[in-house]
């Protein structure tokens, strides 16, 4: 799983009482002063900009602002979308309360106002760090990201409005993850796994898959919230219709997805315009699980590359904008399907090819009937058969025809064992082997192709005596002798009589 926190959604805030520290560049009795505001735990890529909105004369308690007026980041066709005079604007925000709904919307109104003066602003380069915007006079603030600077899996500041003494204020860092998993059945035992990373299954099964996202601890903070499963299937699976459903907790919201698929590129989108729309009203924080199957085809590739699946999702991420238009994308989540196969080369009793045999192969299916599994026939001599599209699981292979003057083999059966990663960002095969129960084969594994081969040995039944041979000519001298003893018998008798 891939959990991104990289993006910042700050809480909006009034602040109305002054930091109790002044920077003073000029000393004396009504020197100029500027102010610095720190963001705690800025995070790289982002571009923070401080625009002024209300300018005036900081107190010497630095707890009143006076002789208020339009600040140099409104412009001024504006002004009046927001009061008729600056005096009263600064009241009507004052009496707001902090992080109120009406404050945020404020927000939203100024932002639409700004001009393209910038107070001030520092670009992040690090993690985690100290970022300070300096050289502010008093006044009020709207602090923003810069337009248009983020992209990938971040998300937009929300704004906020601040006065300036020197301030510090601390981001919150939130964004949506996902992550996806799939579970692993054994036939023979009838087990299946817990949701993990990576499984084994036979060609023309059904595979589970299950998508979740987890979302941000600000997603009531938007007006709108787009949410898009973006997974992509590898050409060995095929999208089974009729098999998604989509909750929210134990809440079925299947209704309010979109399924797109496309054979083609296996494209597979499960959209929602917004999640907290009424009826589905998804909160902070939440879980959104997608679950369907998909069938392994024939296209499955065999051995240690297996066949990788991902998902990532799509989402809003500028809540100052009501959640529509911009967008970010987390990175994949993948997890991986393996399949493997069995050779079997027909030989004689000296080890060499062998034609004239065919081969069924049987798995042990719990409480059902042994599963047939066809092979493909290849070699100079028809003699290497190639059982392909398997997973973990006990077999039976059988000699269905025997090679001509060749006694038949018997039944051999054996067990495939794989370790693939229960929980990995990239998900491997770890082993593979096959385990004999009875016959006389030994399996060779090859854990990069996927594949388990091994001789299986015919020997030639009893030679009967050939036309023309000695034993054929001394069966006629002794049948001839006794023809001939029996005459002899025959016509002593009559002279006796």
């Amino acid at each position: 799983m891939k959990t991104i926190k990289r993006s910042i959604a700050f809480v909006l805030a009034m602040i109305l009482t002054l930091a109790m520290s002044v920077t003073v560049f000029a000393e004396g009795e009504g020197a100029k002063k500027t102010f610095t505001i720190t963001v705690n735990e800025a995070k790289a890529g982002h571009t923070y900009e401080a625009y002024q909105i209300l300018k005036g004369d900081l107190s010497k308690s630095q707890t009143t602002l006076s002789n208020v007026d339009w600040g140099t980041g409104i412009k001024a066709d504006k002004k009046t979308d927001l009061a008729n005079d600056a005096k009263t604007y600064v009241e009507k925000l004052s009496g707001m309360q902090t992080n109120s709904s009406d404050l945020k919307a404020e927000a939203q109104k100024i932002a639409s106002a700004l001009s393209t003066t910038v107070a001030g602003s520092v670009s992040v380069t690090q993690d985690n760090a100290k970022a300070e915007i300096t050289g502010l006079e008093p006044g009020y603030y709207l602090i923003k990201d810069k337009d248009s600077s983020l992209k990938g899996d971040e998300a937009y500041t929300e704004y906020i409005l601040n006065i300036v003494a020197d301030t510090t204020i601390t981001p919150k860092t939130d964004v949506p993850s996902v992550e996806k998993k799939v579970k692993d059945t054994n036939d023979t035992t009838g087990d299946t796994t817990e949701w993990q990373d990576s499984a084994d299954y036979d060609i023309g099964d059904d595979v589970p898959f299950q998508l979740t996202a987890t979302l941000p601890a600000n997603v009531e903070s938007y007006k709108s919230y787009y949410l898009k499963f973006d997974d992509t299937l590898s050409q060995g699976l095929d999208f089974k219709e009729g098999t998604v459903t989509v909750k929210l907790g134990d809440k079925d919201v299947t209704k309010f997805f979109k399924t797109n698929y496309d054979a083609a590129s296996k494209k597979l989108t499960f959209t929602c315009d917004n999640i907290l729309a009424e009826g589905f009203e998804a909160k902070n924080g939440d879980t959104i699980v997608v679950e369907y199957k998909a069938t392994l085809n024939e296209n499955a590739v065999i051995g240690s590359k297996g066949n990788p699946n991902k998902v990532k999702l799509e989402f809003s991420n500028n809540p100052n904008n009501g959640g529509e238009g911009d967008k970010g994308e987390t990175p994949d989540d993948t997890v991986i399907v393996f399949t493997y196969k069995v050779v079997i080369n027909k030989v004689d009793e000296n080890n060499k090819a062998l034609d004239g045999a065919e081969f069924t192969l049987y798995k042990k299916i719990k409480g059902e009937a042994d599963k047939e599994i066809k092979a493909v026939i290849s070699g100079d001599k028809n003699d290497v058969f190639t059982f392909s599209g398997l997973d973990d699981g006990d077999y039976v292979l059988k000699e269905t025809k025997t090679p001509d003057s060749y006694n038949t083999a018997k039944d051999i059966a054996f067990t495939i064992t794989a370790d693939h990663s229960i929980v990995s960002d990239a998900p491997e095969l770890k082993s593979l082997s096959g385990d004999k129960v009875t016959g006389n084969i030994t399996l060779k594994a090859d854990k990069a192709e996927g594949s388990l081969s091994t001789p299986v040995q015919n020997f030639k039944g009893s030679v009967l005596p050939s036309t023309g041979g000695a034993g054929r000519v001394a069966i006629y001298v002794i049948g001839a002798i006794l023809v001939v003893g029996g005459g002899i018998v025959l016509v002593t008798k009559k002279r006796v009589k």
